[in-house]
């Protein structure tokens, strides 16, 4: 049995559902999935937690079915974030280096003028990933540290988000009894857990299409190039047939993923489908046709939204390795058909690799955030990840500002309680 100090994991927040992965280090330098648990989602909308209660009662049904499954305590968690508030950029930083060789402070004060931008006062830095380093304008350089040069330069992409739908999502976590080791943005994680090294390099889309959102991370030359998330998903794809078939939306919940299809075409035209009706109504007997119509134009409009992001990104052109999707929406049939058609581009689905253990039991795109969590987890704990989370990111400003609501409401009361942890 694993001890609680061994034991990485990744807790995905959606809007649609909770999901708890926990994973557990092998001594070759691998890592199993040990213990996994979901629960339904009732307090997030668009990524974003509107309730506090519901979200925490969710999150304490998913850790504790993980906990029950590998027969550990969970006490700290990697955490992931979403929602249309998060906006990603690239930035550029210079410096002199001091002693004609580049030092490990040399990279840490590159990168910090990298991340010298003004940003609102309401939104944080969430990750500082370098992209590629420049030395006496010799480019393509991953690891500068040791090289002999006069001028560095660095290229970083900044994921920024407003910091009280961060601020929720850490309260929640802590009301639910755990901490939270770091919060990493959602299709970051998501791509650790379903791309190779070499999609990475050639360049690849991951889109993740969850419950509210869509989140979408380009990839070139091994390092991720941009970001965004479009507040459109599989609920909205529910609400629409809730109101074309005028049945309830727990019905049309269970409709979409039993009989939907997300292109006509596929669709025989004799399939018919049952569909429950409202008031108590008889039930009627539809056309499986009928679903897809309704469908396939919704899916068309946001994977049209997506491409646009895509070609306002610029690169449009470089996505040799195509699109990979992956998020439970992504599980549609006629999903990568679709995609194949409006992107122009080849398409797959992305289930979570890399893990041993319970990997038939997370063999699923609905897991691969969850997955993503515990894989960015176990590479930074070696040392091995690329995203910078410098002292001043986001969750050390939130842990900070909450400290201080807690200092004044002891003072408010004076009262002698214990430190907030």
């Amino acid at each position: 049995m694993a001890k609680k100090g061994d034991i990485i994991v990744g807790v995905d927040i959606g809007t649609t559902k909770i999901c708890c992965i926990i994973g557990e280090p092998r001594g070759d330098g691998g890592i199993d999935i040990v213990g996994m648990g979901t629960h339904p989602s009732k307090g997030l909308r668009k990524g974003v937690v509107i309730n506090i209660e519901s979200t925490v009662e969710s999150i304490k049904g998913a850790v504790e079915k993980a906990e029950l499954m590998a027969g550990v305590e969970v006490d700290s968690v990697y955490v992931g974030i979403a929602g249309g508030h998060i906006k990603g950029f690239n930035s550029h930083g210079v410096i002199a280096i001091k002693n004609k060789q580049v030092t490990q402070s040399d990279i840490d004060r590159v990168i910090e003028a990298a991340r010298a931008v003004a940003i609102p006062p309401d939104r944080e830095v969430i990750h500082v990933i370098p992209q590629e380093y420049i030395l006496d304008n010799q480019d393509g350089i991953k690891d500068p540290l040791g090289m002999s040069g006069v001028r560095l330069e660095a290229k970083v992409h900044i994921v920024t988000g407003a910091i009280t739908s961060a601020q929720n999502i850490v309260r929640s976590i802590n009301r639910a009894g755990l901490d939270v080791r770091d919060i990493i943005l959602e299709p970051l994680a998501s791509s650790e857990a379903v791309l190779d090294r070499d999609e990475k390099e050639l360049g690849v889309a991951v889109l993740d299409i969850g419950g509210g959102t869509s989140d979408l991370a380009l990839f070139l030359r091994d390092s991720i190039t941009f970001t965004s998330v479009l507040a459109i998903g599989g609920d909205h794809l529910t609400n629409d047939i809730a109101i074309g078939l005028r049945t309830p939306q727990g019905e049309a919940e269970n409709i979409k993923k039993k009989y939907g299809a997300a292109m006509v075409s596929m669709v025989s035209k004799d399939e018919t489908i049952e569909v429950p009706s409202t008031g108590g109504r008889s039930s009627r007997v539809m056309s499986r046709r009928d679903l897809s119509e309704i469908i396939e134009p919704r899916v068309e409009e946001m994977f049209s939204l997506i491409r646009r992001d895509i070609q306002m990104s610029g690169y449009n052109d470089m996505l040799g390795s195509g699109i990979v999707l992956t998020g439970g929406a992504s599980l549609m049939e006629g999903i990568p058909e679709l995609a194949e058609k409006v992107f122009d581009l080849p398409a797959r689905l992305g289930y979570p690799k890399g893990v041993g253990g319970l990997s038939d039991a997370i063999e699923s795109t609905i897991f691969a955030t969850g997955v993503g969590l515990v894989l960015f987890g176990f590479r930074h704990s070696k040392g091995e990840g690329k995203t910078r989370l410098t002292d001043r990111n986001l969750y050390d400003k939130i842990l900070k500002k909450m400290k201080g609501w807690f200092s004044e409401l002891m003072d408010y009361n004076n009262k002698d309680y214990t430190h907030f942890e």
